[in-house]
């Protein structure tokens, strides 16, 4: 898909076995056909390597990079999704929030504060999750951080009070600021 100005963008994403020379290998591989890395994410999960990676340049290198990047991933055994996107387009007038919470770990977490947001019409454009140790006990305490889109005709106080009452009812500790 092409962006409008001559300038094609891709998604791909990948997972395999952790070990050094991934990430050098697919940003080589990015580099070689003279494309650029505008957004990534990569992290060890597991014992798994994955990388979500946005990548935009000429038409014609994405295409090259879709069937590079299945030849690569064959070679290092990974598994690949490629996808060609676009701009977003949707986002206009909508105001972003930080979302955090952390509690004792527990089933649900997540699902019950992504349906709090979406059951209210509200995007969640990144979430991060991570669940460590508590230092003295060893309990795990679970850690979550989204980003999160606001329609312009959101009441705040409405949303902050709702989510701090949801918050309350669920044993989660919270915070809700702008971004």
């Amino acid at each position: 898909m092409s962006l409008g100005t001559g300038v094609a963008r891709a998604v791909i994403s990948t997972i395999g076995r952790d070990r050094p020379g991934v990430v050098d290998r697919i940003s080589g591989l990015v580099h070689s056909l003279n494309l650029s890395i505008e957004d990534s994410r990569m992290t060890v999960l597991g014992g798994e390597f994955a990388v979500l990676m946005s990548v935009t340049g000429g038409d014609l290198p994405i295409q090259r990079l879709e069937t590079k990047l299945g030849q690569l991933a064959e070679q290092l055994d990974l598994a690949v999704l490629f996808r060609r996107t676009g701009d977003r387009t949707d986002v206009e007038g909508r105001v972003p929030y930080t979302v955090s919470v952390t509690s004792m770990d527990h089933p649900g977490i997540v699902h019950h504060v992504a349906r709090f947001f979406s059951a209210r019409g509200i995007n969640i454009y990144n979430l991060d999750t991570v669940t460590e140790r508590a230092p003295h006990t060893g309990t795990p305490i679970f850690s979550l951080v989204m980003e999160i889109e606001l329609p312009a005709n959101q009441r705040i106080s409405e949303l902050r009070d709702s989510f701090f009452y949801f918050c309350d009812d669920h044993d989660l500790d919270c915070e809700l600021r702008p971004s």
